[in-house]
């Protein structure tokens, strides 16, 4: 299982990420011709996208926080956001998540510019999944 795969089922969105895309090739593929046909509303039923559902990570992630005996800045470290959602921290495991997650190789070689990458990727990716991030953070 991928770095990422393992964010998104601690957070409950491995599923639902799961679910949508096993979705997606339905709403996608859907014969053009259908919707000529009379029963044009059953058309836009079967192509309609659906909307991904909201989960609240961002009640989840401030909970864990507060829970946790360490003072986390999850908000702001990568480091500290895998150490939350008790995953492996270490700069191997966090290089090993920036290639999984298309990291620039010249960010590569530098742990603080990938750390800053990686943090805004994983949350940018963990909305794009459903996860409710608030927008400051992914600016």
């Amino acid at each position: 299982m991928s770095i990422f795969s393992t964010i998104l089922e601690k957070l409950g969105l491995r599923n639902q990420a799961k679910r949508n895309t096993a979705q997606q090739p339905t709403a996608t593929s859907a014969n053009p011709s259908t919707s000529s046909t009379p029963s044009a509303s059953g058309a836009a039923k079967q192509t309609a996208p659906k909307a991904v559902p909201i989960s609240d990570v961002f009640a989840q992630l401030e909970q864990r926080a507060a829970a946790n005996p360490q003072k986390l800045d999850w908000r702001n470290s990568i480091v500290d956001l895998l150490k939350l959602l008790e995953i492996d921290s270490s700069l191997s495991a966090r290089k090993e998540l920036a290639t999984e997650l298309g990291c620039p190789p010249e960010l590569m070689t530098d742990s603080a510019k990938m750390n800053m990458w990686l943090h805004k990727t994983v949350l940018v990716q963990i909305a794009a999944n459903g996860g409710n991030i608030p927008k400051e953070l992914l600016d």
